[in-house]
């Protein structure tokens, strides 16, 4: 069989017009025209005096070129081409209904590595004894689709009141905590019929009273990964090694003694004749051999995990002998620190916040504060340094607001004040996203987790902001 497709017909057509003509249009002479051709003809020409004007007064503008370059008045200053998103605005509002009904308070934050999944610890900071208290840790991945605000994605029993939480540095399903009882625990959120991996026995070696910090901090070899740094109310700063059979055993040890205190300095509040206890504390992300420590007393401590000098105190049951840190002491705030924060752009300034609600601006060199602000009538419960704007932190205080500060607006007034719409409870614990820095997590005494997000002004660093940090620091010290 074959098959063809059938024939094409073609045609040939033309087409010519049979009449033509030609026009031609021609506008009128324009005379603004003809001025502008006579203008650019005369620029050619030679003004007499001119050449002597211009040497005449050459050495003055000079001189101030040369002035208005060495000039700092316009420093920081950039042309606004296009209007900023100025608002703060609240992205989610995560809540548990059952750490609610329980009238649990949110007691600590932390993103995890990667910055989408934020995990928030549920217990009492405020009077009476809650040890026995069941309480929760919670996580929502924001990244998620279909985010149930009020139901977690993830849901820790704890049995007693988790007072601080720190998400591993490399592996995002990492989760160390410290509770009430004085335990440390590390939860594995990948596991999540049994995510507890780790705990410290109940032993002499463990705290003794509430634990309020934990860290991760690397190992003193490389390769040997990262342990777990405990500090709490008894005045013990330990180090954790997770071993493979879910024990945290201890491989360092530290104790905060009064001995190691200027006689100068009178503590409103000392554990014992010896002991001071820890409320807050911060790693130095420039020198890993130095941290920082605020006590309950109110003072501020700089540290080194170097130190050989022994600690008055009785060791542990294992007989690891436990060494006095404090290296230098700062001035105090009225009442217990409750919040250290190093800078990441700066390796001598940090903050920190306590009951007086003041925020002081310090450097590693010296004693007294470089700057003290008052940001609030009533506690500042936490202070963090802006992961992006060298000038920037914010704090939260205990009538239920937010506060950021510019320290490059040369105003004592905050660049920010976000409410929470608390009801005047306070704010415990904020954190900012270290990979999506627009985001800031809060979380409050009434046991909601707010995430707001930050405008383009308040994350995006201006020209000159580290300069500016720098002189900020060189000049307070002179």
């Amino acid at each position: 069989k074959t098959c063809q497709t059938a024939e094409f017909k073609t045609a040939e057509v033309e087409v010519q017009a049979r009449h033509s003509s030609d026009n031609a249009a021609q506008t009128e002479a324009d005379q603004h025209r003809t001025q502008l051709f006579d203008l650019e003809r005369e620029s050619h020409m030679h003004y007499p005096g001119l050449g002597d004007f211009l040497h005449s007064v050459e050495d003055t503008v000079v001189k101030e070129l040369k002035k208005n370059a060495k000039s700092h008045a316009f420093e920081g200053f950039e042309v606004n081409w296009e209007d900023q998103n100025e608002t703060v605005s609240c992205l989610h509002a995560l809540q548990y209904s059952e750490a609610q009904e329980r009238e649990l308070q949110v007691t600590s934050l932390s993103w995890n590595t990667t910055g989408s999944v934020v995990a928030c610890a549920y217990g009492r900071l405020d009077d009476g004894d809650w040890s026995t208290e069941k309480s929760f840790v919670c996580t929502w991945n924001l990244d998620r689709r279909g985010l149930n605000p009020k139901r977690p994605d993830l849901v820790i029993d704890v049995p007693t009141s988790v007072m601080c939480l720190s998400f591993h540095p490399s592996k995002p399903s990492l989760i160390a905590g410290g509770l009430y009882s004085g335990e440390v625990l590390v939860w594995d959120t990948s596991r999540t019929q049994d995510p507890l991996c780790a705990r410290t026995a109940m032993s002499d070696e463990t705290h003794r009273e509430p634990v309020y910090q934990v860290h991760w901090v690397p190992g003193a070899r490389r390769g040997d990964g990262f342990s777990v740094l405990s500090a709490g109310a008894d005045g013990r700063i330990l180090v954790w090694q997770l071993d493979s059979e879910g024990q945290l055993t201890l491989s360092d040890g530290f104790a905060l003694v009064t001995q190691q205190i200027p006689r100068n300095v009178q503590l409103s509040k000392a554990r014992g004749d010896c002991l001071l206890g820890v409320t807050a504390l911060s790693l130095c992300p420039w020198d890993w051999d130095v941290f920082l420590v605020g006590v309950e007393g109110g003072l501020v401590l700089k540290c080194s995990f170097s130190t050989r000098t022994p600690a008055a105190v009785s060791s542990p049951s294992s007989g690891l002998a436990l060494r006095a840190p404090a290296q230098f002491t700062f001035s105090s705030h009225a009442g217990p620190i409750h919040a250290i924060h190093c800078s990441p752009f700066h390796r001598n300034l940090f903050l920190s916040a306590g009951m007086d609600g003041h925020a002081h601006l310090r450097s590693l060199l010296q004693a007294t504060p470089l700057l003290s602000l008052r940001l609030s009538d009533s506690y500042l419960f936490s202070v963090r340094w802006s992961p992006t704007r060298p000038l920037v932190f914010a704090a939260s205080t205990g009538q239920g607001s937010l506060v950021i500060f510019d320290l490059g607006r040369g105003s004592l007034r905050p660049a920010a004040t976000i409410e929470q719409d608390t009801g005047g409870k306070p704010v415990y614990c904020l954190e900012f996203n270290p990979k999506q820095p627009h985001l800031l997590a809060a979380g409050s005494a009434d046991g909601t987790v707010k995430i707001w997000q930050l405008s383009a002004e308040l994350i995006e660093q201006g020209q000159r902001e580290a300069a500016q940090l720098e002189q900020l620091a060189t000049e307070a010290m002179q």
